[in-house]
């Protein structure tokens, strides 16, 4: 039986939120996926570490902030390919590209996939 489209965002979320535990070091404390066509929209609060969180509000704020999202851009770039295989075995489905930004005021990181075509799932009421 094929996934609903809540289902599938839900997966996503998990993914994602193993994701950032394993590879950045500190999971959010809620995320939401959104399945929109062709892109998938990811939203994860409060992922910045407390370290971060000092940086950020640190006397020279803009410095520390600055730095704190070259570092988690870039941080995410090199993982590219694995966050490409993650949506593909769950969507079926390749990455064409990869966004990303992060509040260091809120904490709040948003990740958008854009597909080679939109995802088909069943609606939600069919399941």
């Amino acid at each position: 039986m094929a996934k609903s489209k809540g289902q599938l965002e839900a997966d996503i979320s998990e993914a994602l939120i193993k994701f950032e535990k394993e590879y950045m070091g500190r999971g959010p404390e809620q995320t939401r996926t959104y399945i929109i066509g062709d892109m998938i929209v990811t939203r994860l609060q409060r992922v910045l570490t407390p370290a971060e969180q000092q940086l950020a509000s640190a006397t020279d704020e803009t410095t520390g902030r600055t730095l704190i999202k070259r570092v988690r851009i870039e941080l995410l770039e090199k993982a590219r390919p694995l966050l490409e295989r993650i949506i593909m075995d769950l969507t079926g489905k390749r990455v064409k590209s990869l966004h990303t930004d992060i509040s260091t005021v809120t904490g709040e990181r948003v990740i958008i996939f854009t597909l080679e075509s939109p995802v088909l799932l069943p609606s939600e009421s069919d399941s």
